[in-house]
């Protein structure tokens, strides 16, 4: 039902940005033979480490292979009238530092904070004339505890120390995340110089320490066992443990229930806007609004940026150091530091020359846990849906909780686990997790007046079927309707209100978009490939085996999500190496 078209590219190139008009386009761009840094792939990440490393006088050209920047941050037209962010879908990961170095807000950046921020409707019978409850949380603690009484007068009183405690371990882990690793490998085979300047890395480490104290067993805990065991010790009320737990397991496969799933909840509340922590937003014309502000950035310092130009290949000289990169046109570009924003599977199993890795670092990257449950589905409404638990305004315009992550199927922790047994059996899951959200609600750029455009980042979907099988058209199409028909149950209606849409599997994000497997994250942010060990041990300072190579996207530290993170802590190893040249 998804409809092609062009008008995002047009608006783009109409767009407010003259640096960015003239370098985003491959057929307007002056493509020089040779470079001081190439980047292969113009998503955030890439943006990011190109404005850095540009603004760091280091002459920077990005190649990207689709007709539009982005990667997953993008803003598409998929259906005429409606712009979608058609993969990422919210901004709160994106670090101070990097909002504020690169004045993405003098570039255009416009966000929509989010409160309240998360609605969970529950499916069941209102009793004496009431609607069906819900759970609206926001930022307002004494409105959170009275939302959460209604489940649980004990949770209520338990919450804001639940939170208390979480903050401060996000705190704890936040400095990390500005930083590249413990490079294991200079301090165990490098020069002394090497090994002392690695020292300086562990301060980070020490400092989290010192932030947890005596708490450092609890919080411990939290990162390595089952977020079902960590909330049990919290709340007795399945709405709240299982609202929580939905940042647990979104983006990933595992269940509520998985070792380690604790971690990729912390993962998605470290966040923050515009000095309020854990704030969540929508971004004015979408997330390709984000990535055209970074590439702003980046082309006003004079970065190039070149879309509908696929790498080929690294090119690599015969004393075994990155020389540039091939074009698929055949074109040469030289550069003695290219980085990629790729993934590590894409990055060293078919751009590199095989030849110049270890035959063991290959087969540890092929090894990489990519499974992905997810399924994004882009919708156009023609208006709002009329919650059971919330009924709409009679004028239809959109009221407190419209503007929420809206969580459908989450009414206990034990529905998230089956679905995600399902997907275990090669079935997509019978009653998916559905996190919904109304840009629109916020945002009335991006569908025409009256109509919405709908995000619906549902789990849990195998990457291969049952038996073997491929998603076929037909499947796509039958789980689509099968989350419809939940949405249905809690918001009759819905379904006729649908102008159209686009079904995203996790074989369609990995081909679109260039995520193996369909990981949002690139590869899963299990704990045995975080941190020393992202993409694999030895290997997670951004360097990698081949000289001049490195990586700048999420399957570097600190992994997924719209944070930067990764780009810009891999712009400055970069401009320190060659500063060292």
């Amino acid at each position: 039902m998804a409809a092609g078209g062009g008008g995002l590219f047009r608006a783009l190139l109409a767009s407010p940005h003259p640096a960015w008009r003239q370098a985003h386009s491959g057929t307007r761009g002056h493509l020089k033979p040779e470079y001081d840094a190439v980047v292969i792939g113009a998503g955030h990440n890439g943006l990011v480490a190109a404005a850095y490393l540009q603004r760091l006088g280091v002459n920077t050209v990005v190649f990207e292979r689709r007709h539009v920047i982005g990667g997953a941050a993008v803003t598409e037209e998929i259906i005429p009238g409606f712009k979608f962010s058609r993969a990422s879908y919210l901004l709160s990961l994106l670090r101070p530092q990097i909002y504020t170095d690169l004045e993405l807000k003098k570039h255009g950046l416009k966000l929509h904070l989010r409160n309240p921020y998360s609605f969970t409707p529950i499916l069941e019978e209102g009793t004496g004339g009431k609607v069906p409850r819900s759970l609206l949380l926001g930022t307002d603690m004494a409105e959170n505890q009275k939302q959460v009484a209604q489940f649980s007068q004990k949770d209520a009183q338990a919450f804001p120390r639940y939170e208390e405690f979480m903050n401060r371990l996000v705190s704890a882990i936040d400095p990390l995340l500005d930083a590249a690793p413990v490079d294991m490998m200079a301090f165990q085979r490098g020069s002394l110089l090497q090994r002392l300047k690695s020292l300086s890395t562990l301060k980070p480490l020490l400092q989290a320490g010192l932030t947890l104290g005596a708490q450092l067993p609890q919080y411990y805990q939290v990162l390595t066992a089952p977020i079902t065991k960590v909330l049990d010790q919290w709340f007795e009320s399945e709405p709240l443990k299982a609202t929580l737990a939905t940042d647990a397991v979104i983006g990933a496969m595992t269940s509520p229930r998985t070792p380690g799933s604790g971690y990729v909840l912390l993962h998605h509340v470290m966040g923050g806007l515009e000095g309020k922590p854990g704030a969540w937003s929508y971004v004015q014309g979408g997330m390709g609004a984000l990535s055209d502000a970074i590439a702003s950035s980046a082309t006003a310092h004079g970065a190039t940026i070149f879309t509908e130009k696929t790498v080929a290949k690294v090119q690599v000289s015969n004393g075994g150091r990155v020389r540039g990169v091939v074009l698929q046109d055949g074109t040469e570009v030289r550069s003695n530091v290219v980085l990629s924003n790729a993934s590590p599977q894409i990055t060293f199993l078919k751009l590199m020359p095989q030849e110049w890795l270890p035959e063991e670092f290959v087969g540890r990257i092929s090894q990489l846990d990519t499974q992905s449950p997810v399924t994004k589905i882009n919708v156009a409404v023609d208006r709002l849906p009329n919650f059971l638990a919330a009924p709409s305004a009679p004028g239809g315009q959109p009221l407190p909780h419209h503007q929420c992550s809206i969580h459908l199927n989450c009414e206990d922790t034990h529905l998230l686990h089956q679905a995600f047994e399902d997907a275990m059996d090669g079935l997509p899951s019978h009653r998916p997790m559905i996190e919904l959200c109304i840009p629109s609600s916020l945002d009335s750029t991006l569908a025409p007046p009256g109509c919405h455009v709908i995000s619906l980042f549902t789990q849990y979907t195998p990457y291969v079927l049952a038996g073997g099988k491929a998603w076929s058209e037909q499947e796509r199409e039958a789980y689509a309707d099968r989350v419809f028909d939940c949405i249905e149950a809690y918001a009759p209606g819905f379904k006729a209100s649908v102008v159209g849409r686009d079904i995203l599997t996790p074989p369609d994000l990995e081909r679109i978009f260039g995520l193996p497997g369909g990981n949002i994250f690139h590869c899963a942010m299990s704990l045995d490939q975080l941190y020393f060990s992202r993409p694999l041990p030895l290997h997670s300072s951004y360097r990698c085996p081949l000289p001049g190579l490195y990586l700048c996207g999420s399957g570097a530290h600190p992994g997924g999500g719209v944070m930067g993170a990764a780009g810009r802590n891999a712009a400055h190893v970069v401009f320190e190496d060659l500063k060292n040249m």
